[in-house]
Formats: structure tokens, C-alpha cells, sequence
């Protein structure tokens, strides 16, 4: 698509982004159909103001297309009036949404004067992870509660894949964390996990690096960033 009149079409288009909503004149079942023939499985279909375009959001993250399926729009939509992005508006109450069914399965480092809760996809085996790890006080210290989600780089079925599973499923899970951050071995274990459905549910939001944090507000950072940073985007309301 021209990306000029791709940008054009972006103006006023913003979204409620509740994946709810509903396009009683689309043709879902020609969406889902259209968007299998690219590998990519529909979770939810929400209808744009804008006529004649739907957000899909799959299990790679959040798309558009014509509500017939024809035409597959990837890549960022901005508001130029508001200067927003488009997406990253629209992707918020959904992944809060997500992100809340999950809570069971996170492993906390919680703040003794907690302000702030944030997600973190993370992958012991990631430089900047253990980074972040590393400065787990300082976060702690600013009212900042860090609950991990699992996000496996190598993919499912990789050594780090095997390795979160026996971190999740330790007696000990902050303990199994920790060791595995200090690039320590982590005691074999196994259990029903939550690793495989946090990793889907990190490409779902269009993830593939890590650390990728979540905030409150259900924006996506993707990428490390330290405390002082992170506590000024959160006292902003971002």
C-alpha cells in the first residue's frame, strides 16, 4: 500500500481497541480465512471507526484489514492530530485485559511500599534481563513490584524453553529465578506451567525481544530501562 495514502487513511482514526466490539456487516469467518492463509491464528476482531476497516488481533500481534478480508494492512497507523500511535492505543486495554488473566502465573518481586506493578516478559539467557535482575533492589526501592512472564527467545522446544519450565515449576520459583539470572543451573522440575501460554500470549502482543515491559496503562516498552527511568514514565501516567 502506497505509504503516503496509507498515512492519510491513519488520520482520525482512534480506536476504542476493546476486542469486543462488534462488525455486524464483516465477514468474519472470510477474515479468519483470509489471515489462516498467512499462518496467523484470529483471536479477536474489534471494527475501526474508520469504514470499511477492521483491527484483527492475532497470535503475532495486532493487524487491519477490509471487512471482507481482501486487503492485509501491517505496520503502524499514527494520528496525526493527536499524535498518537494508533496501535499502541488500541493494543492497551487488550493487553491489560490478558495480562490480568495471567497474574496466577507470574513470578513477583514484589516492593515492600508497592506504587506500581509491572510485567516483564523476560528470558534468563538475555543480557539485558539480567541487567534489569541485577537492579531488582533499585526498583523495589521506588514502589516498583516486577512480575516476570516467560518469553523464551529460542521458541518453544528450545533449552531456554526447558529451562523456564523447571524455574516456573520450582518449590522456589524467585529462588530458581535468581540462579538462573546469575547464569547458575536451575534443579530440574516439572509441573503444569504457564510458560508455553505466556510465550503465545508475548507474541500476541506483537513481542519478540526481550525484556519487554508492561505498564499499568498496558503499553508495551520493549527493551530494558533502568528504574529512574521507568518511575518518571510511571509518576506520568504513560
Amino acid at each position: 500500500m502506497n505509504k503516503f495514502l496509507f498515512a492519510l487513511c491513519s488520520l482520525g482514526l482512534i480506536a476504542s481497541a476493546h476486542a469486543q466490539l462488534k462488525a455486524p456487516d464483516a465477514d468474519y469467518a472470510k477474515v479468519r480465512q483470509q489471515f489462516g492463509q498467512l499462518n496467523l491464528t484470529v483471536n479477536a476482531v474489534a471494527e475501526s471507526p474508520m469504514d470499511g476497516l477492521l483491527q484483527v488481533f492475532t497470535n503475532k500481534g495486532l493487524f487491519f484489514t477490509s471487512k471482507d478480508g481482501q486487503y492485509f494492512i501491517e505496520g503502524n497507523i499514527y494520528d496525526l492530530t493527536n499524535k498518537v500511535l494508533v496501535n499502541d492505543e488500541q493494543m492497551r486495554p487488550y493487553i491489560q485485559q490478558q495480562v490480568e488473566a495471567q497474574k496466577s502465573g507470574v513470578i513477583e518481586y514484589r516492593a515492600a511500599d508497592e506504587k506500581y506493578v509491572i510485567n516483564v516478559f523476560t528470558d534468563p539467557t538475555c543480557g539485558y534481563c539480567r541487567k534489569l535482575h541485577n537492579e531488582m533492589k533499585d526498583y523495589n526501592n521506588a514502589g516498583i513490584t516486577v512480575r516476570y512472564m516467560a518469553f523464551p527467545r529460542g521458541g518453544l522446544g528450545s533449552e531456554t524453553y526447558l529451562q523456564m519450565q523447571h524455574i516456573w515449576c520450582s518449590k522456589d520459583s524467585r529462588g530458581a529465578m535468581d540462579n538462573a539470572k546469575n547464569g547458575d543451573n536451575v534443579k530440574p522440575a516439572m509441573c503444569t506451567n504457564p510458560v508455553k501460554a505466556q510465550y503465545e500470549l508475548g507474541q500476541s502482543f506483537g513481542i519478540s525481544g526481550t525484556p519487554a515491559i508492561i505498564l499499568p496503562s498496558g503499553r508495551l516498552i520493549p527493551g530494558y530501562q533502568p528504574a529512574k527511568a521507568l518511575l518518571a514514565q510511571l509518576q506520568a501516567g504513560s
